[in-house]
C-alpha cells in the first residue's frame, strides 16, 4: 500500500524553522512530512528534498535554475522545476505550502499542476488579498499566515499548526474515489444560453452526468481543468462567449490556450458558438469610452454586453478553428444558423444578420473536416429544442 505524504515545500534558506515545525506538527498527527527545498540561494540543513534535487528537473538544468541574480528569474525558473518534478510524486496525499509573494507564486504554479481532488494548501501572507493568479481554476485553498512567515513566536506557531493539522487530516483521510454511474460531461453555460442547456441536460439524462459550468472566464477554464484532470468524459461546449471577451477586451476571457485540452486528450467535444454575439463588462461606467458608440445593453447593473461586430466575429472564427483543428480526436462543431443567443433573434437588441453571416462564413472557410472532425450547420437558434437534442445526439453517439 502506497502511504500518502505530506509535501511541505518552501525556500529553506529563509523558513526553515517554520517549515521544520509543520513537518513536526505534521508527524505529530501521524501522518509522513517530507520537507521540500525550493530555496535558491543555500541548502537547507534538514530538507528531505534539496533544492538541488529539484532543480534538476528544469529542461535546462540545475544551473538555469540555482545562484542566479535575477530573483524573479530564479522563482520562476524554480517553479517550472518544481511543477516538473511534482507531477513525478505517486505518494502524495496533500501539498502545503509556506511563505510570502515569492513562495506563494512559486509554488501555487506546481499546485495548480496537479490534478483536481489532489489536496493543496498555502500558507501565504499574500492570501486575505487578490488571489486569483495563485489559485487558478484549481481547488487550492489559501491561508492567511496572519503574521509574516519570519520566524516562530506565539502566534505564528499556532497558524501554522493548524495549517499542518489540515494537511495532514487530509492526507490521512482521502476522500473515496467516486466517478459515478455515468459518465461526466462538461457544459457551458450563459444565461442567454441556459435555455439551450436545459434541453441538452433533458437530452442526456440517464445516460450521462452533466457538469455545468458558467462561461464566465474562470468556468471555462475548470472544466478543461476537469477534463485533464481526467474527470470527465467528454464535453458539450455549447458557449463560446470568452473568446470574444478575449479578443475584445472583456472582463470574463479565456485565455489563449481554451480548447487546448481538447487537441491535447482527445477527449469526445460537441460544441458551439454561443453567445459570441457579446463582450461582458461590468457596470455601465466601466465601458471603455472607445466602445459608448456601440451596441450596448444593460443586462444588470453589474454587467452590461456590447453587441460583437462583423470584423470581430472573424477573429474569434479564426480563434475557434485554428484549435479545433488541432484535434485528433472526436470534435464536432454545430453552427445555429438563426441565432447565437437569447438576444440574437429578430427583434431582440443583438440580432445582427450581418455580424453572424461574417462569423459562419468564416468557420466555413478555416475549419478543415477530418475523419473524427465535423461541422454540422442547422437553420436553428441556439435555443431551439431542436438545436440542443441535435448536440446531444451526437455526444452520445461519441461516448458509444
Amino acid at each position: 500500500m502506497v502511504i500518502r505524504r505530506v509535501y511541505v515545500i518552501g525556500t529553506c534558506d529563509t523558513k526553515e524553522a517554520e517549515l521544520s515545525y509543520a513537518c513536526e506538527r505534521v508527524r505529530a498527527m501521524g501522518a509522513a512530512p517530507v520537507l521540500v527545498d525550493v530555496g535558491t540561494r543555500g541548502a537547507g540543513a534538514h530538507a528531505d528534498v534539496t533544492a538541488a534535487e529539484v532543480a534538476a528537473f528544469h529542461p535546462d538544468g540545475a544551473g538555469a535554475v540555482l545562484g542566479l541574480e535575477d530573483r524573479g528569474a530564479a522563482i520562476t525558473t524554480m517553479a517550472d522545476a518544481l511543477t516538473r518534478w511534482l507531477l513525478t510524486r505517486e505518494d502524495i496525499g496533500a501539498v502545503l505550502g509556506l511563505g510570502g509573494s515569492g513562495n506563494t507564486a512559486l509554488v501555487t504554479q506546481a499546485m495548480r499542476a496537479l490534478p483536481v481532488g489532489v489536496p493543496k494548501l498555502m500558507l501565504s501572507t499574500v492570501a486575505s488579498g487578490q488571489v486569483a493568479q495563485y489559485v487558478g481554476a484549481t481547488d487550492l485553498a489559501m491561508m492567511p499566515s496572519v503574521t509574516d512567515v519570519a520566524g516562530l513566536n506565539a502566534i505564528s506557531r499556532r497558524v501554522i499548526a493548524n495549517a499542518a493539522h489540515a494537511a495532514a487530516g487530509m492526507a490521512l483521510n482521502p476522500v473515496p474515489e467516486d466517478k459515478g454511474d455515468l459518465p461526466g460531461v462538461g457544459i457551458t453555460m450563459f444565461g442567454v444560453t441556459t435555455t439551450c442547456v436545459d434541453h441538452m441536460r433533458a437530452a442526456i439524462a440517464g445516460q450521462a452526468e452533466p457538469f455545468v459550468f458558467h462561461a464566465t472566464g474562470t468556468g471555462g477554464a475548470a472544466m478543461e481543468k476537469l477534463a485533464s484532470s481526467g474527470l470527465l468524459a467528454g464535453l458539450l461546449d455549447v458557449t463560446a462567449t470568452e473568446i470574444a471577451d478575449h479578443l475584445v477586451g472583456g472582463v470574463m476571457p479565456c485565455s489563449a490556450d481554451r480548447y487546448g485540452v481538447i487537441a491535447r486528450t482527445g477527449l469526445p467535444w460537441v460544441g458551439s458558438v454561443g453567445a459570441v454575439d457579446m463582450v461582458n463588462f461590468n457596470g455601465r461606467e466601466t465601458v471603455p469610452e472607445r466602445f459608448n458608440a456601440r451596441n450596448l445593453l444593460v443586462h444588470n447593473p453589474q454587467i452590461t454586453l456590447m453587441r460583437t461586430t462583423p470584423a470581430e466575429n472573424v477573429q474569434i472564427a479564426h480563434f475557434l478553428t485554428e484549435r479545433l483543428n488541432r484535434c485528433d480526436g472526436p470534435v464536432t462543431l454545430f453552427l445555429p444558423l438563426n441565432g447565437v443567443s437569447a438576444v440574437d433573434a429578430p427583434g431582440q437588441p443583438f440580432h445582427d444578420p450581418a455580424a453572424n453571416d461574417a462569423l459562419f462564413a468564416t468557420i466555413r472557410e478555416t475549419f478543415r473536416p477530418g475523419p473524427k472532425r465535423h461541422l454540422v450547420e442547422l437553420p436553428l437558434h441556439i435555443n431551439d429544442p431542436a438545436f440542443a437534442q441535435a448536440m446531444a445526439a451526437e455526444f452520445l453517439r461519441m461516448l458509444s
